[in-house]
């Protein structure tokens, strides 16, 4: 059985107000072509389909196109698709009856009966080719077993659904879409960041070592997990900010037979991110910096630029002159990050954009503790910070 795992696709999201459309299409032909090669039997797609949870009608066509091309074209094929915290549950598992006759499920919605327990048989998909697939969506609270914290409810939710299989011998395999122990966040990623949380760090070991493969999304760097060369991140097809320019994108194909293969494909995503300078420097190096960039029109695929220039005393006229000297040359000007040096002993200045790279949490965290005498916030307190600050990002 031949298994293809990809996530964070984030469909819709608009890169410093330029529309990533087509970026989004290339990727997904060139996705088609390599289900089709290489003869894939599943493909799982590991939550945060759309970048928002209101995707807009051109994202959703973009979306279901895909999975209307793929399953003609390779008729065989399974799909399994959970939530990430990007997409609406509901609103991702809206079309379910008309995609489970094209050998698609979608999981979103952790259901209930009417006692209030949880239907754990609808979160475990028998596969085709034999095997079943624990299927867990985007965890927000209260959808796991009752538990001290979210990461034991994670945890617990993964063990009652193991338990449930009653055929072991045949490959069993897990999708997620959460940050584990151990896993690599790109540094100031506000894409990642946002919504993690030290509580939402939930263990490998919630994945028991006998399952054969487990898929993960919600980190856009690829990766395996605290060593476990079979709990993977895919990453996202796309850098979705400057931090994640030097992540190598791709899918993760995976052959269980006797044995388990694991191989990366890396997908050379078509506009790249690039910096002027590496480091701040003051206006008139960055503008011959800019002089040196390659003359040309501006292209579908021509590069997202950031310039990152240091200030030291206020420079009113500092967009225009960046506008003028990118004139004629073949970048798109995404981000001016204007950095004023910092001096021991003073109150440092941030930008916007540094503002909004701020976890909430270790905001409100570091308040606490100056606050209260070094004490720390008591997880109660936290876990219902937490609550508020993922409903109003939602």
């Amino acid at each position: 059985m031949r298994l293809l795992h990809t996530a964070d696709w984030h469909i819709g999201q608009t890169f410093f107000e330029y529309d990533r459309k087509a970026e989004h299409i290339l990727f997904l032909e060139w996705l088609k072509s390599q289900i089709h090669e290489h003869k894939v039997d599943v493909l799982l797609i590991a939550g945060d389909i759309f970048d928002s949870p209101n995707p807009s009608a051109e994202s959703q066509k973009i979306f279901y196109k895909f999975l209307k091309e793929v399953t003609a074209f390779n008729p065989d094929l399974q799909i399994i698709i959970i939530a990430g915290n990007h997409d609406s549950a509901a609103r991702l598992e809206a079309p379910n009856p008309l995609l489970e006759q094209m050998n698609i499920s979608v999981r979103g919605v952790i259901t209930r009966s009417e006692n209030g327990e949880i239907d754990f048989n609808h979160l475990i998909i028998p596969l085709n080719k034999g095997g079943y697939c624990l299927s867990v969506p985007y965890l927000r609270q209260g959808d796991y077993p009752p538990a001290d914290n979210y990461s034991r409810g994670v945890k617990a939710m993964y063990e009652r659904l193991f338990d449930l299989v009653k055929d072991k011998q045949q490959p069993i395999i897990a999708i997620g879409h959460l940050q584990a122990t151990g896993s690599e966040i790109s540094e100031n990623d506000r894409s990642e960041r946002t919504i993690i949380g030290g509580l939402e760090c939930v263990s490998p070991d919630s994945f028991s070592s006998e399952i054969a493969y487990t898929a993960l999304g919600h980190l856009h760097r690829s990766q395996q997990v605290s060593g476990r060369s079979n709990v993977r991140y895919s990453g996202s097809p796309l850098p979705m900010s400057f931090a994640e320019k030097n992540n190598r994108q791709g899918v993760i194909l995976v052959e269980i037979s006797d044995t388990i293969s694991i191989e990366r494909i890396e997908f050379d995503a078509p506009v790249k991110l690039i910096n002027i300078p590496k480091e701040p420097k003051p206006l008139i190096e960055v503008l011959y910096e800019i002089s040196q960039l390659p003359d040309g029109e501006i292209e579908q695929n021509s590069p997202y630029l950031e310039v990152k220039v240091l200030i030291t005393e206020p420079e009113p006229s500092l967009r225009h002159q960046i506008e003028e000297a990118l004139k004629h040359k073949s970048v798109r000007l995404a981000r001016i990050a204007a950095v004023t040096p910092y001096r021991e002993g003073e109150l440092k200045a941030i930008t916007c954009e540094e503002l909004q790279t701020i976890n909430p949490m270790d905001m409100a965290v570091d308040i606490f503790k100056r606050r209260f005498g070094g004490e720390s916030m008591p997880d109660s307190m936290q876990i219902l910070l937490l609550s508020v600050i993922q409903e109003v990002e939602r």
